[in-house]
């Protein structure tokens, strides 16, 4: 039985694996951009994202208490002269530990971000995926997301 909740500070070394498995990937498809082997956050910039609820990391358990994966969210809030006030909740990272993908765990991580998202009366829930990651494109595909902006380069 996969459980999700929110992280907490003793799951910190957990997650520092797993941002690592999402850098080596990146690295690995994007090297001219991406540092390998390297983490985005040390963890003491986790501890503080931790414990805001503008940034919620949800993490993804097995019946032991294992973690298999985790979901970075960001809350932003648009408006103004342009743009048509709502939350969006921005999902940052979604990663499984390569060891227990299949298992459902990034399928229980993004059902409970939608439910989170809903709660707070969020209007959409984005996030962006690489195009060297075509495993992770073809995961949010079959979730039913859908490009709604794309990001393009010109190498130099």
């Amino acid at each position: 039985m996969l459980t999700v909740r929110r992280a907490e500070p003793r799951d910190i070394p957990v997650i520092l694996n797993l941002l690592l498995q999402v850098d080596m990937v990146h690295h690995n498809g994007r090297p001219d951009l991406f540092k390998g082997p390297a983490t985005k956050y040390s963890a003491a910039e986790l501890e503080i994202i931790l414990a805001d609820d503008e940034t919620p990391v949800f993490v993804c358990v097995d019946d032991g208490d294992r973690v298999l994966g985790h979901g970075f969210c960001i809350m932003q809030h648009s408006g103004g002269q342009l743009l048509v006030e709502h939350t969006t909740v921005y999902i940052d990272d979604i990663c499984v530990d390569e060891a227990a993908r299949g298992w459902g765990a990034g399928r229980a991580l993004y059902e409970h971000i939608l439910a989170f998202a809903r709660e707070k009366g969020a209007y959409n829930v984005t996030l962006n995926v690489w195009s060297c990651n075509p495993g992770a494109m073809a995961f949010y595909e079959k979730l039913g997301l859908v490009p709604y902006k794309v990001g393009m380069e010109k190498i130099l």
